[in-house]
C-alpha cells in the first residue's frame, strides 16, 4: 500500500512539474496583457490622470496599492472559478488545470507590475518580470541573474526552476485531487490560495521597486561641483 502512494505522488510529481513547466512557456510565449490596453483600462475604470506609465510614479501610492489589492482579489477569484470547474475530473485535469492556473497567474503578476509602472516590452523589462514570478515562488535563482540580458536563455531557465520548486509544494497540498467530486471543491480553494500566495510575493516585490525608482527621482545624485579654477570660464 505505501508503495502504490509512493508511486502515485510519484507519477503526480511529474505531471505538475511538465504541466506548471508548459502552462508558464506559454504564458512566457503568447498570454501577454497588452500595456497600452491596460493603460486605457487604469485611466478609465480608476480615473487615473495619466497619459504614460511614467505617470504613476506620481500617483499616490496607497491609491496604486489599493488597486493593485482589487487586481490580485480579481486574479484569486478567477483562479478558483477555473479550479473548482477542472477540479471535478480529479487527477485527470490536472495539465489543463494549472496551465490555464499558470496563465491567470502570470497575467496577475504582468498587471501588478504595470500598476507599480513598469512594463515589459523590453528584454530587460522582460527578465525583471520573470525575476519577479521566481521571487514570487520563493525561487533563488542565483547566478542565472547574470544572463538576464539574454532573455532566450534566461526565462526558460527560471520557468524550469519554477517548475520543480513549485510542483512538490503543489503535489503536497494537491494530492487529494486524486478523489474525483471531492476535487472540485479542494480544486477551487487551492488555485485561489496559490494566486494569492504568488500574487502577494509579486505585489511585495513590485511596490519595492516603485518606491526605490521613486525616491531616485525625487533625490536625483548631484553632481559634485567643480574644483575652484576649473569653471569653464576664460
Amino acid at each position: 500500500m505505501m508503495a502504490e502512494q509512493i508511486q502515485d505522488k510519484s507519477w503526480l510529481l511529474v505531471q505538475v512539474e511538465n504541466a506548471l513547466r508548459a502552462g508558464l512557456t506559454r504564458a512566457y510565449q503568447s498570454i501577454r496583457v497588452e500595456p497600452n490596453d491596460f493603460l486605457f483600462h487604469l485611466r478609465s475604470a480608476h480615473e487615473l490622470p495619466i497619459e504614460t506609465y511614467d505617470g504613476l510614479f506620481s500617483v499616490s501610492v496607497a491609491h496604486l496599492d489599493e488597486i493593485a489589492g482589487q487586481t490580485l482579489r480579481a486574479g484569486m477569484k478567477l483562479a478558483a472559478a477555473e479550479g473548482a470547474g477542472l477540479g471535478v475530473g480529479g487527477a485527470l485535469t490536472i495539465v489543463p488545470d494549472l496551465g490555464i492556473l499558470a496563465a491567470i497567474t502570470m497575467r496577475t503578476l504582468q498587471k501588478l507590475s504595470l500598476i507599480y509602472g513598469f512594463q515589459f516590452s523590453t528584454d530587460e523589462e522582460v527578465a525583471e518580470l520573470w525575476i519577479a514570478a521566481a521571487s514570487a515562488a520563493g525561487v533563488d535563482i542565483g547566478r542565472e541573474m547574470l544572463e538576464k540580458s539574454v532573455v532566450r536563455r534566461f526565462v526558460p531557465k527560471v520557468i524550469q526552476r519554477i517548475a520543480v520548486s513549485a510542483s512538490a509544494e503543489i503535489v503536497e497540498k494537491w494530492s487529494a485531487r486524486l478523489i474525483p467530486v471531492v476535487s472540485s471543491a479542494i480544486g477551487g480553494v487551492f488555485n485561489y490560495y496559490f494566486v494569492r500566495a504568488w500574487g502577494n510575493r509579486a505585489l511585495a516585490h513590485f511596490r519595492a521597486r516603485h518606491l526605490a525608482t521613486r525616491e531616485q527621482r525625487q533625490n536625483p545624485i548631484l553632481l559634485p561641483p567643480a574644483p575652484e579654477g576649473e569653471s569653464g570660464q576664460v
